[in-house]
Order: structure tokens, then C-alpha cells, then sequence
């Protein structure tokens, strides 16, 4: 498994109206379409106007796949071009997991934490 980093930074003070047009919309959109989201997130400390969320998926085929899919699709076309104006900066990384993940990924049900 793997998952993508993306980070937006918005122009000052444009991180309540971005969040707020996400839930409004954005996320039934997108939400089907990629499937596994990790989280989603406002920054608070360090780099400001920033929001941040995490969607993993089994590979960088899978991942392609649902990316060019929402790219197509004509209500995420319209959506993003509403919040595009907020953002000054978008930055995407592909995170690998560590050797040991696999393990934590694959405790039984039940397992204590």
C-alpha cells in the first residue's frame, strides 16, 4: 500500500472557505472516486493556510487509475475550478511505508493497541 501527500497552501485567510466548499461538495465527489482516505486536514502550527490530506491506495497503478478517473469526471471539473483560485501552491508526495508497516497492517481483529 501506499499513500499520497497532497498540500495545498491557500492564499491568507481562504482555509475556512476551502474547507467549507470541500464538505459542501468536493468530498462527494471525490470520495467514491478514490476511495481510501487517510485523513484530511488544516494546518495549525508551522506553515499556515495550508491544508493537507493523505489517500492511500494498493499501488501507483491503482492510484493513476482513480487520479486520471476524477480528472474526467464533469462535477470535479466545475468543483475545482471554484477552489482553484484559493490555492497559491500545490505539493504532492508518494509515501512508501517502512518494512514493518506490513506487519502492523495485518494485526488480527481484536488485537490489543
Amino acid at each position: 500500500m501506499i499513500v499520497e501527500e497532497r498540500i495545498y497552501t491557500l492564499h491568507a485567510g481562504q482555509a475556512p472557505a476551502y474547507l467549507a466548499a470541500y464538505e459542501a461538495e468536493g468530498l462527494a465527489i471525490q470520495q467514491p472516486i478514490l476511495g481510501r482516505m487517510v485523513g484530511y486536514y488544516a494546518t495549525e502550527f508551522g506553515p499556515l493556510n495550508q491544508v493537507v490530506h493523505l489517500w492511500a491506495y494498493e499501488d501507483l497503478a491503482e492510484r493513476t487509475e482513480r487520479r486520471a478517473r476524477l480528472t474526467a469526471d464533469p462535477s470535479w471539473k466545475a468543483y475545482a475550478a471554484k477552489v482553484r483560485p484559493m490555492v497559491v501552491h500545490q505539493e504532492n508526495k508518494l509515501l512508501v511505508p517502512a518494512p514493518f508497516m506490513k506487519v502492523l497492517w495485518q494485526r488480527p481483529a481484536g488485537a490489543d493497541d
